[in-house]
């Protein structure tokens, strides 16, 4: 078994090198523990991998922790998991700080290109989960899966802040659609957290933001978008919607989770401390879970409750995520901006390029087009 010096070297270099979102993640890991250095079974890996997309938040940050956790325990969980979350979160807060601060046009040009192409984005992963998902689907719950997506979509596009009410009620509608008990899901902490939200801080606000992100969130990283949106711009004024798009961009385009735009979020609010405290309550859940539930993952895998919420809470997400494409698309300001849209659906759709290239490109565009006078509000 690894040293702990020798997790947080490899688990640290996939933090680095992650680039391309959950699958990259995922087939790094697998090809570290699996296959080169055969630290974990190949069964234990799977287990793993099917607990860990159960659970709300980001899984292939859950995933890194598990793996670790199955070589040398809690030690181990700690040390790889925060290998893995650091790196990245330390390059998007101090890319934050660039794009937030007073940067130069070029640097402006550039957010403002790539955000273009964030609403793309969207639809690219929406897509990207709803295949697998639609094809595990039974065939008895495909009607019920289409309402629970419909909804996740219109919510996403219109509510804002309470989707994740809309998230959870699908997941509960669902449990009870089977006639199984909810005793099994733990929601209590939702009423504690909008508590504290609603005493009016901004601490105690992005604290309830960033709890949303991590333990709230289901169907993949990019569900957090539709989460965050309307509270960093509309409710509590964090951000504009050119510097929301921005942090999306950002989130995408460094390695590691897509959770690291919660950073961003945090950096608005409050700083450096801010965006600390923002990570740290994101990424709490996912050391929580798998720290306290890891030996139980193969009863959690099997537990008929869990899967029937899941399977009410996951189409929702991932209409969540196609709807979210809506306010990220309405929050352009400029008609160059549109074109890039288009260019980046191109560039996912037709071409099947990929979406971290994708947003590379789209920034550089975007830098260009403003050095020769394009207009940027």
């Amino acid at each position: 078994m690894p040293t702990l010096g020798e997790i947080a070297r490899a688990w640290g270099r996939i933090g680095v090198v992650g680039f391309g979102g959950p699958p990259a993640h995922i087939a790094l890991l697998r090809d570290l523990v699996v296959d080169r250095r055969k630290w974990v079974p190949a069964a234990q890996f799977e287990d793993g991998l099917a607990a860990v997309n159960l659970l709300p938040g980001p899984a292939s940050t859950q995933l890194a922790i598990y793996t670790a956790w199955r070589t040398s325990g809690l030690a181990g969980a700690l040390v790889g998991g925060l290998a893995f979350v650091v790196p990245g979160l330390v390059l998007i807060v101090a890319l934050a700080a660039l794009f937030l601060g007073s940067p130069p046009d070029w640097i402006r040009g550039a957010g403002a290109g790539a955000g273009a192409a964030v609403a793309a984005v969207a639809v690219h992963a929406s897509l990207l989960l709803l295949r697998p998902a639609w094809s595990r689907a039974a065939i008895t719950v495909r009607s019920r899966f289409v309402a629970y997506a419909l909804l996740g979509g219109a919510s996403a596009a219109t509510l804002g802040p309470w989707l994740v009410l809309v998230l959870l009620a699908c997941g509960a509608v669902e449990v009870g659609w089977r006639r199984v008990s909810v005793g099994g899901l733990s929601i209590a902490p939702l009423p504690l957290f909008a508590l504290v939200a609603a005493s009016g801080s901004t601490i105690a606000s992005l604290t309830w933001v960033a709890f949303k992100v991590g333990a709230l969130s289901y169907g993949g990283g990019f569900v957090i978008i539709p989460l965050m949106q309307a509270d960093a711009v509309e409710r509590y004024g964090w951000m504009t919607d050119t510097e929301f798009l921005n942090a999306v961009a950002l989130g995408q385009v460094t390695p590691g989770p897509v959770t690291h735009t919660v950073a961003v979020v945090g950096y608005a609010a409050a700083g450096i401390p801010g965006a600390l405290l923002a990570a740290t309550v994101a990424f709490a859940p996912s050391f929580a879970f798998v720290l306290v539930g890891a030996q139980r993952f193969d009863r959690f895998v099997a537990n008929r409750d869990v899967r029937a919420f899941f399977d009410g809470a996951g189409p929702a997400a991932i209409g969540a995520i196609l709807g979210s494409a809506i306010p990220l698309a309405l929050a352009l300001q400029e008609t160059w901006q549109w074109a890039l849209l288009g260019g980046a659906a191109i560039s996912l759709f037709v071409q099947r390029r990929g979406v971290v290239l994708t947003l590379l490109v789209a920034g550089a565009i975007g830098s260009v087009a403003v050095l020769l006078g394009a207009p940027l509000d």
